[in-house]
């Protein structure tokens, strides 16, 4: 097989070949090094790139496999990490300045929970500088391209996960969520992306937005991939107070179970409000297919979302700019103008302001409890738009102009604050080709039911099988 070839596989399609001794995992490393050597040129995802340590675990992975010993199907495996999580001797750079010669004494939780599963760190990965951004606009790495067209966003924060993913640099990747960082990404660059119940997975050594509004997640090209990342990466971590001790399911063997008679809701305030065509058609159409594979839709009512821009950005950006506040005083100069204006204009909320929004998120939360008393899982879309060029400030949505910057995490941000999984998974594509996201959300700690509707919906379409056409591929 040409090491092209390996890197159109899946982690579920590679790791049968691993086990089986067919492929070594260090033949493996070097077919994804030798594409990221090539391409990674025209991308911009990588931060760093760790060769020779990869290498090193991909030997260990084959002596390990050769000897009996077989860890799961990350053993052997790339994977690729948002640059804010803590690697132990590699520097964390969280996409900025401040922090570009930052090396951690230690992994963060979830990376000793990949390498524990046999996963092999290939690099760190291109971000928003400090994850502050939905856009993935870098002007001190570079900003990573859509793969779908190289002049378009790939979005963010999670940007060169998303698109190394769509590039096929790496089969898996971690990433974080605050208000949309791992689904707006999965969205633009037609890939899956899962953010977890809050507290599923370890937020210990990764580098803050909001502590209470945080989570971090996999993204894949399938919805299976994204199960084994989160199988490994989920459970509880005594570094993370707020991680959760709740046993973690089998993610994988829940994949099994069938979707008819489940319950779907469309909620009928706020998701449909306001969207481009190419978006409202396709996510029209996949709420139809679940509908043929016998899940139940039924509209459902959610007035408390209309709050959540404002619980949001109330409780974001008081945390944000309390993590910042001694580098906004000392280094302001090492800031992007448009991160640092971001976070200096949170400077001035209020205390009482910042209560009074954790009080309303309580409320907020209660309400989407009774909703999800009636329903399994919530379908609607992604982002109300499809990936802009990178130069474009605004778009004309509703015959209105809108600015990018406040648009994308409009319809995510809801499940940031409620601590509901989500997922975004591709349904399809625009007028102009480029793709659009699905996203499914659902109970707390309920992943797993997420995870099916999600895959059912994969296996009935083929909207997870397209790829872009790398620049210098056949």
């Amino acid at each position: 097989m040409q090491r092209d070839d390996l890197c159109d596989l899946n982690i579920t399609q590679l790791a049968p070949l691993v086990r089986g001794r067919r492929l070594s995992p260090v033949e493996l490393c070097r077919a994804y090094l030798d594409r990221i050597q090539a391409l990674d040129g025209t991308y911009h995802c990588f931060i760093t790139v760790m060769a020779d340590s990869a290498l090193e675990q991909a030997r260990t992975a084959e002596r390990e496999v050769a000897s009996g010993t077989y860890r799961g199907p990350l053993h052997g495996i790339p994977v690729g990490l948002k640059d804010l999580f803590y690697t132990q001797g590699v520097r964390t750079t969280a996409g900025s300045r401040i922090l570009a010669d930052f090396i951690p004494r230690e992994d963060a939780g979830s990376v000793a929970r990949l390498k524990a599963a046999g996963g092999i760190i290939l690099g760190k990965l291109n971000l928003h500088e400090f994850a502050y951004g939905p856009t993935g606009i870098n002007p001190h790495y570079g900003t990573p391209a859509n793969p779908w067209d190289l002049e378009r966003i790939p979005g963010g924060s999670s940007s060169g996960s998303a698109a190394a993913l769509m590039a096929r640099l790496l089969p898996g990747t971690a990433g974080s969520d605050t208000g949309g960082s791992i689904r707006i990404p999965a969205s633009l660059c037609g890939c899956v992306g899962l953010k977890p119940t809050y507290g599923r997975v370890s937020r210990h050594g990764t580098v803050p937005v909001s502590w209470t509004l945080d989570h971090m997640g996999p993204l894949a090209r399938t919805v299976e991939d994204c199960a084994v990342l989160l199988q490994a990466m989920a459970g509880h971590d005594p570094g993370d107070p707020s991680s959760s001790a709740a046993p973690v399911p089998n993610y994988r063997a829940a994949l099994r179970r069938g979707v008819r008679g489940l319950r779907a809701g469309v909620p009928k305030e706020h998701f449909f409000d306001e969207l481009e065509d190419g978006v409202r058609a396709a996510v029209r159409g996949a709420i139809a297919a679940l509908e043929d594979l016998g899940v139940a839709v039924q509209e459902v009512s959610i007035p408390a979302v209309y709050q959540a821009a404002a619980i949001s950005s109330t409780i974001q950006g008081a945390e944000a700019f309390t993590y910042h506040q001694r580098w906004l005083k000392e280094r302001p100069q090492d800031y992007s103008p448009q991160v640092r204006e971001r976070l200096l204009g949170r400077a001035v909320i209020p205390a009482v302001d910042y209560l009074f929004a954790q009080q309303a998120r309580v409320r907020f939360i209660r309400e989407f409890q009774k909703v999800m008393q009636k329903v399994d899982v919530l379908v609607i879309p992604t982002s109300p738009v499809t990936a802009p060029r990178v130069e474009q400030s605004t778009v004309v949505l509703g015959g209105q102009e809108r600015p990018i910057e406040g648009l994308f995490s409009v319809l995510t941000r809801v499940f940031n604050i409620a601590g509901m999984p989500a997922i975004s998974v591709p349904c399809g594509f625009d007028g102009r080709g480029l793709p659009v996201g699905l996203q499914i959300a659902g109970r707390p700690f309920e992943e797993a039911t997420v995870l099916l509707v999600a895959h059912a919906y994969e296996q009935a379409t083929q909207w997870h099988a397209s790829r872009p056409k790398a620049r210098g591929d056949p």
